[in-house]
């Protein structure tokens, strides 16, 4: 079967990258080893100037341009990183660039993306709108199309990812990879498929945008909703990559919300490496299904590391309320002088720090002499909540537990 991209393809866009791309670390990550019962390395591609691998493709793109097509200049459409990459590479090559982004892409993305010299468009509610745009404006201005997945240059590009981690880790087994338009995974399988044709190449979705899942299973599951991992948000899996992941890919999966929240925690805290939705999608579906990959070399990629630090500081603390180490109670008690310092005395003595304290005495089920006290502490972890919890109740305290999902 001849396929639209090769290996001498992806050998190819190596020669263009030395020296002008970062040549990511793959390192072990005994942490979440550990975790994971797998033995899990992690290639590091949110350490690239863009922080994000897309940086590979634009460049073997842009630098397959003719003269006259340099002096065109190009478009692209995206809503974050590969925007960013292919600004950055044109910038850094002479091309003038065209960048056309949703309406609604975050102020920083776009200041981004112009701080490095391109010309930014934002038109549409959505990356098809914009797409359609772009389009509109190559035709018109006669310029080149800078596609962010569906074109050989492009995913030759991405497999240099693959070549690189299975240099520097030979004994890698698996390889979990993120899903969007399909880009990064279908470069990867051309490059490792070649070197190890019995690995195991699986690519990650988040169950919210399965466009990859649905054209190889011939399924119409619907692609809509917010997520986190909004890098591989894509409606549309592309027609060069469907045809290199049908032949090449071991199976494509799909995660949810709350396991991706958990994954980008978990980068943050057992590897200190800031990882984006899409780029924690590995470790999502490795959480998953531990059984899978238990005693295997499994590689991840953290495809980005662009992401909003107000979400990050959410996340963390999402994942503190999970793992019961911030809990909140509930006390009904007589409204007088001294009650709130003897719960605040009892808590300190039970060793739970105090977060956040609100006191309540308008509402209508509490009574007319009493007040409703919601005490948010933070704990060592579940069992220390639970001793907090019963402690309270054997002292005579009118407690109860508010839900962290339902505040109730």
């Amino acid at each position: 079967m001849t396929l639209p991209v090769t290996p001498a393809d992806v050998a190819a866009a190596r020669e263009v990258l030395a020296g002008a791309v970062l040549r990511t670390p793959t390192l072990p990550a005994p942490r979440l080893s550990a975790i994971t019962g797998a033995h899990v390395f992690i290639k590091y591609e949110n350490l690239q100037v863009t922080a994000s691998f897309k940086e590979r493709g634009a460049l073997t793109k842009l630098a397959s341009l003719s003269p006259a097509e340099r002096a065109a200049g190009v478009v692209a459409m995206s809503a974050g990183n590969h925007a960013q990459a292919v600004a950055y590479h044109a910038a850094r090559l002479g091309i003038r660039a065209t960048i056309v982004m949703p309406m609604h892409t975050p102020i920083v993305k776009v200041a981004a993306t112009e701080a490095h010299g391109a010309r930014v468009v934002l038109h549409g509610e959505s990356v098809g709108d914009a797409s359609e745009e772009a389009d509109r404006i190559a035709r018109a201005e006669s310029l080149v199309w800078v596609h962010p997945y569906d074109d050989r240059f492009v995913i030759a590009g991405q497999g240099s990812v693959a070549s690189e981690m299975l240099e520097d880790a030979p004994e890698l087994e698996a390889l979990l990879v993120p899903v969007g338009g399909g880009g990064l995974i279908s470069g990867m399988a051309v490059a490792a498929r070649e070197k190890r044709p019995d690995i195991e190449i699986v690519g990650v979705e988040t169950s919210r945008y399965p466009s990859m899942w649905n054209a190889l299973h011939q399924q119409s599951l619907p692609c809509e909703g917010t997520t986190l991992a909004e890098g591989i948000a894509v409606k549309q899996a592309g027609v060069l990559t469907r045809e290199i992941v049908s032949a090449l890919v071991s199976d494509v999966v799909l995660v949810e919300e709350p396991i991706i929240e958990r994954a980008v925690n978990l980068f943050l805290t057992q590897q200190k490496t800031l990882a984006e939705g899409a780029g924690a999608a590995g470790l999502a579906a490795l959480l998953a299904e531990p059984e899978r990959y238990r005693g295997r070399n499994v590689g991840l990629v953290v495809s980005g590391g662009n992401i909003d630090p107000r979400i990050v500081a959410s996340i963390m603390m999402r994942e503190l309320e999970r793992e019961e180490r911030i809990v909140s109670f509930r006390f009904s008690m007589m409204d007088r002088p001294g009650e709130l310092g003897i719960i605040s005395t009892m808590l300190g003595q039970l060793g739970a720090n105090i977060l956040e304290v609100e006191h309540k005495r308008h509402f209508l089920d509490v009574h007319a002499k009493g007040a409703r006290l919601d005490v948010t502490v933070e704990t060592r972890d579940r069992t220390h909540a639970d001793q907090v919890y019963i402690a309270l109740i054997e002292n005579g305290m009118d407690v109860a537990r508010i839900d962290w999902r339902t505040g109730n």
